[in-house]
């Protein structure tokens, strides 16, 4: 596993067509810095969507775009008339001959996209809109599998800042996660002629439930079961998505062969994608270290992606704020209005990261992996008033 990604990070510079690495934005450094990251730290989506589907490929990334200075300052939205931020992922520039969610977008959500287009009317490449402490790209397209047909859960994006009338002043590079390494089969599957595990699936919910899925396909399962991660509101009196996959599956994990050690991993990618490898697991916290056991999570009054675990939970420092009241972290902008992730990096792949890939964009600001914590990435000299940590100072 590390001998692969780490090979995958050394050639990552190349890939990108950034050529040698810049020097990081430090003293001398330019006038602008673009620091970017993943809102989840791994995304999640199905190959085969003939016959149901939990997740379409939808990958977002944010980014932080900072005029250096002695009191530097974030480009937001007001600002945004003046500066384009291009976004590319080299080395991927299609997915709908990697997928056939092209061919039942519309027997599944009722819209036919173009190729390679996303459900927010974004492909592979383009560009950021401009937000209040943040430029982001959703709904990107992204498949585990590059053009060259290598499949690369940590697949690097490349982002570019150009501001008008003075041309390219920023770039970066950051992981775009992507798995569809999803393990049904360990459980569902039937030798019977024609029987595959998806339509064994359908048949189980069928059987247990009362439905007639297998003779709709495709479903799309969020119809009825609400998920909030794809806006989707579900049925009146139906459980969530979420409540329905986790509650149903919480006594059954005694039947996963050992060589699960992370059963999280046997729906959320995976034993190779390791959606949690950030600088928690390297010091022994796993997927129920934060989030509770399976039962916990498919607990009825449990909003998914609203109820999570906070930074606060568990960490506290005198005068630092983690996180801003009533929002997560992917929500939150700390340290001079500045996003949190732009320096902490994505959830799940929180730096230190365990994989390689995760670990660049912060070499190549300030020569070594970690917390962005060399000032000079976006201040010209290093303060003389001591590192604060909450948005008010």
């Amino acid at each position: 596993m590390s001998l692969a990604v780490c090979g995958i990070a050394a050639a990552s510079t190349l890939m990108l067509g950034l050529g040698d690495p810049p020097e990081p934005e430090g003293p001398g450094g330019g006038q602008y810095v673009i620091l970017a990251n993943n809102d989840l730290g791994m995304h999640c989506m199905m190959r085969d969507f003939s016959h149901f589907m939990i997740l379409p490929p939808f990958n977002t990334v944010q980014a932080v775009v900072i005029k250096r200075g002695n009191d530097p300052d974030v480009i937001d939205i007001s600002e945004g008339s003046d500066f384009t931020v291009d976004f590319s992922v080299p080395g991927n520039t299609h997915s709908s001959t990697k997928s056939n969610f092209w061919e039942y977008d519309e027997a599944l959500l009722g819209v036919d996209l173009p190729p390679d287009i996303g459900l927010t009317g974004n492909g592979l490449s383009g560009q950021l809109e401009a937000m209040q402490h943040k430029w982001e790209i959703t709904g990107v397209p992204i498949t585990p599998e590059d053009d060259a047909g290598r499949v690369n859960p940590y697949q690097l994006a490349k982002l570019s800042v150009y501001k008008e009338g003075t041309g390219l002043v920023a770039q970066t590079q950051t992981v775009v996660p992507v798995s569809w390494e999803l393990s049904c089969n360990v459980c569902h599957g039937d030798p019977s002629p024609g029987m595959n595990v998806e339509v064994d699936v359908l048949r189980d919910h069928d059987r247990l439930h009362n439905t007639n899925l297998e003779a709709n396909q495709p479903v799309f399962c969020a119809a009825c079961h609400a998920d909030p991660a794809l806006g989707a509101p579900g049925q009146a009196g139906v459980s969530t998505f979420s409540s329905a996959m986790h509650g149903a599956h919480a006594d059954r994990l005694g039947d996963l062969p050992a060589s699960f050690d992370n059963q999280c991993y046997a729906c959320h990618p995976g034993r190779r994608a390791q959606c949690q490898r950030d600088v928690h697991s390297s010091r022994g916290l796993d997927c129920v270290s934060c989030h509770g056991e399976m039962s916990d999570v498919g607990a009825p009054t449990r909003t998914p992606w609203v109820d999570e675990p906070r930074c606060a939970d568990c960490h506290s420092r005198p005068g630092f704020e983690f996180e801003q009241p009533g929002k997560l972290f992917r929500e939150s902008v700390g340290h001079g209005g500045v996003s949190c992730f732009a320096c902490h990096g994505s959830p799940h792949a929180i730096t230190p990261a365990t994989t390689e890939t995760d670990n660049l964009q912060a070499i190549l600001h300030q020569g070594f992996a970690g917390v962005i914590s060399d000032c000079t990435v976006c201040h010209t000299r290093t303060p003389d008033e001591p590192f604060f940590h909450s948005r008010d100072d």
